[in-house]
């Protein structure tokens, strides 16, 4: 296993990359990590924040980049963070910053994703659905920053190669 590895994707914003950019990171966490479930979670991830993030983007470019490092306490550990990047609108940033928090503080991330699909059934469009699922299926972390009209989010998990989360 060569650690730490990561890659980063910039490109204009358009949904045809979204799919490709899953498949390379998906191949990554299967090498890295040796857990087919895991990396499907983790690709998971990758998705959805980078379809966020091309959907919102009001730029020429959204970036990705993905990092996997040892575990600073635990050799047997990796780190996966996942990052994007694009310039939004305020609104869409209040709004994600909203749902980000929502999301984060949720008490059972399952229940907070289960209840945010019977609310969306009405405004699918800004739903928080990705941010949900991504916390309720994968149990990463995902924080964010704001740089005036930029915002960057990020999901963070610790996992152990060949094994559980």
């Amino acid at each position: 296993m060569a650690l730490p590895a990561s890659f980063d994707v910039t490109f204009a914003p358009t949904t045809r990359i979204v799919s490709v950019v899953r498949r390379f990171a998906m191949s990554l966490y299967e090498r890295i990590l040796e857990d087919d479930e895991m990396s499907s979670q983790l690709a998971l991830a990758t998705h959805e924040l980078l379809e966020n993030a091309v959907k919102y983007n009001i730029d020429e470019a959204t970036l990705l980049r993905v990092t996997l490092t040892p575990h600073s306490e635990s050799l047997s550990e990796i780190v996966v963070t996942i990052r994007t990047r694009n310039r939004a609108t305020a609104e869409n940033i209040r709004i994600a910053e909203r749902l980000i928090t929502q999301v984060r503080e949720a008490e059972d991330p399952f229940m907070f994703y289960q209840q945010l699909i019977e609310v969306s059934a009405d405004e699918p469009q800004r739903s928080g659905l990705g941010l949900a699922r991504i916390r309720a299926e994968t149990e990463m972390t995902i924080d964010f920053t704001i740089e005036g009209d930029e915002i960057e989010i990020i999901a963070r998990a610790q996992v152990r190669p060949g094994g559980e989360p």
